[in-house]
């Protein structure tokens, strides 16, 4: 009875969490007459994507993904030592620190984002991919370094050391001993830094003007040239929508296997 339960639970889990992502998806197909007449769309088009490509969309495809894998190599590049520290070293200040990197959260992008385009324009970083990407790494960074100092404090110290009796350096030990541990976890932290680049619009809208993310291009009203976005039509709105969902879903059932060796759930497949 309560594997029943629990099969029960999960299944509704999914059907909320699937029925408005499968709808997005069939919506964004329907022709808009056919659309507005019926619940489910009996008519469907490709013309809502092929207006998208033909303005730009593709090309701010590939600038999100780009943007994405340089926001994770850069988080990880200053994150993974920041939350080693504070995760097995014990120095003064380090709950002080923590508490810092989480006040860096609190601030609303736009307040960052704006002064931010100002520096950029000085220096020549605006509108260009490495200009965003700093933005994003600075949104990033955070829950790199908290998620990778918990991994890091999960890790057994025995083992360390054991590394250390059989005649290991110090590099030894972290690439042969802690990396293969905290792989799993990494992965989940670098999983996080791409979703917040790939979803984060603000400032990636303040920061660019031709060279636009995916979110910030599909959503920017002058897209569509249809003047505000509030009257693109909805099967317009969920074509966008479907756009910045499968890239984001490929991503995720990529690293899925380093999700479930990390949650130990070697029983899902």
């Amino acid at each position: 009875m309560r594997k029943v339960l629990v099969y029960l639970i999960a299944f509704l889990i999914s059907l909320w969490i699937l029925t408005p992502i499968i709808y997005t998806v069939l919506a964004s197909f329907a022709d808009i007459l056919d659309y507005y007449q019926h619940l489910i769309p009996q008519k469907y088009t490709l013309k809502y994507y092929e207006e998208y490509w033909r303005l730009g969309v593709g090309d701010a495809l590939v600038r999100s993904i780009e943007i994405g894998v340089l926001t994770v190599l850069l988080s990880f590049l200053i994150g993974i030592p920041a939350g080693y520290a504070i995760g097995r070293l014990k120095f003064r200040g380090r709950n002080s620190i923590q508490l810092t990197i989480l006040f860096f959260r609190v601030l609303p992008i736009v307040v960052m984002a704006v002064p931010l385009a100002v520096v950029f324009l000085k220096i020549g970083l605006y509108d260009t991919i490495f200009g965003v990407t700093l933005a994003h790494t600075a949104i990033a960074l955070p829950f790199v370094v908290l998620i990778t100092s918990s991994i890091f404090a999960g890790v057994p110290r025995d083992l360390e050391e054991a590394g250390t009796v059989f005649g290991l350096s110090s590099l030894q030990i972290f690439t042969k001993i802690t990396l293969p541990l905290v792989a799993p976890g990494l992965a989940a932290a670098g999983m996080f830094a791409f979703l917040i680049s790939w979803n984060e619009v603000v400032a990636s809208t303040i920061l660019t003007y031709l060279n636009r993310t995916l979110p910030a291009a599909v959503l920017a009203p002058y897209v569509m040239g249809m003047g505000a976005a509030g009257q693109l039509p909805d099967p317009y709105r969920f074509a966008a929508a479907t756009i910045m969902i499968i890239p984001a879903f490929l991503f995720m059932a990529y690293i899925r296997k380093y999700l479930t060796a990390m949650w130990g759930s070697a029983g899902v497949r």
